[in-house]
Parts: C-alpha cells; sequence; structure tokens
C-alpha cells in the first residue's frame, strides 16, 4: 500500500482547469510559477482538468514527488468558482471532494435539539 500524506499537511487546490498531460516536472513549475508556492515544502497541491472528472494531486515526501491521481466514472469534482489562484482546504473537506462530495456545503443528517 501506498503511504498518503501525514496528517496535518496543508492542501492546496489550484483554481481554474489545468492541463492534465502535465506529470511530476509540470506540476511542480505550475505549484512555483501560478500558485507561488515551493513544490518540495511537504504541502498537498491538487489541480482539476478542464472536463471536472479528473483529479491530480502532486506531494514532496521528504524523498521524491509523488503523484496521485483520480477519475470519477460518473459525476465531476466540485471546485471553486475562481479563475486562477489557489484556495486551502481541511483534510476533512480534502476527503468529501475526492469522493465527489460538495464540500463547500455538506449537508448534516442530524441537528442537536438539546444541550446537555
Amino acid at each position: 500500500m501506498i503511504p498518503g500524506p501525514p496528517p496535518g499537511v496543508r492542501v492546496w487546490l489550484a483554481a481554474g482547469p489545468t492541463d492534465m498531460r502535465r506529470g511530476f516536472d509540470g506540476l511542480a513549475r505550475q505549484v512555483q510559477e501560478a500558485l507561488g508556492q515551493d513544490p518540495f515544502s511537504g504541502q498537498l497541491f491538487v489541480f482539476r482538468g478542464r472536463r471536472g472528472d479528473l483529479v491530480k494531486a502532486l506531494w514532496w515526501d521528504g524523498q521524491g514527488l509523488v503523484l496521485y491521481a483520480k477519475r470519477l466514472e460518473r459525476g465531476h469534482f466540485v471546485w471553486p468558482q475562481a479563475k486562477d489562484g489557489v484556495v486551502s482546504l481541511t483534510p476533512a473537506q480534502l476527503s468529501m471532494l475526492l469522493e465527489g462530495i460538495d464540500w463547500r456545503m455538506p449537508a448534516r443528517t442530524w441537528r442537536p435539539e438539546m444541550a446537555g
């Protein structure tokens, strides 16, 4: 099994569509030039293609760059409306995004009725 990022890693979404033909070097360059971040900082950078059904995540694990990819068979990944820049997510929001759930306004299935 491939280990994932450790707890507490910062997650960044690259707003706007990304050319999904890019690999390690192209995405690392985009992190540096377009996002103004260091791709070797240990943070996780997530990119989405124009159609919205494919995401790639780039992460430095201390030894090398790791590139994750996921394609949804139905539906699309919910992405910020901004045309450029970067958006920070919590690990919980990233989990919802990767499941195809709208991470911006998750619906609670219950509401407490009384305190204590």
